[in-house]
């Protein structure tokens, strides 16, 4: 079932999200950062801050209690930005992710945005391959890496985010 996260569920995204971005966890699943970031991919804070602003939506993919998958989509003037679609680590491959991508899909025309944008790092070639296979596009736009104390880097090749859309209206 997806629905919308809400503070009860900060600490259970948090988990989840974390496990399936970095650290040995990630690597049960195909699509780990572990091999070029270390450090957290969010925090609970992060995460709290984000449901509290009203153009925000985590949606979370619950099963038998259990969030198993969610998606950031953040409203913003022309275009649904997504971000931080996870899926547990164990079950990807299973679906999932192409459901929270065609519920993104749902909510955008929903809000009558024409378009979902997304920025993936350069390095992650199946990633992007994967949702170019649903529909994305390079827009061949790129926007630098941010460097901070919660994304570490740990490989040498330069990272860059690859901007991706898609039309849907």
């Amino acid at each position: 079932m997806i629905t919308k996260a809400t503070q009860e569920d900060v600490s259970q995204l948090n988990t989840l999200i974390n496990s399936a971005y970095r650290g040995e966890s990630s690597k049960k699943g195909w699509t780990t950062e572990a091999n070029i970031l270390e450090g957290l991919r969010t925090t609970e804070d992060e995460l709290s801050t984000t449901i509290l602003n009203p153009k925000n939506s985590i949606l979370k993919f619950t099963e038998n209690n259990q969030i198993i998958g969610c998606v950031l989509l953040v409203e913003k003037d022309q275009e649904l930005y997504l971000g931080m679609l996870t899926v547990s680590p164990e079950l990807q491959n299973s679906g999932i992710g192409k459901k929270l991508l065609q519920q993104a899909e749902i909510q955008a025309k929903e809000l009558k945005l024409p378009k979902i944008v997304m920025t993936v790092i350069s390095v992650r070639d199946e990633l992007i391959a994967w949702y170019k296979r649903n529909g994305y596009e390079d827009t061949g736009s790129r926007q630098p890496f941010p460097a901070s104390d919660v994304h570490i880097p740990i490989t040498e090749e330069p990272l860059e985010f690859v901007v991706l859309k898609k039309n849907i209206l």
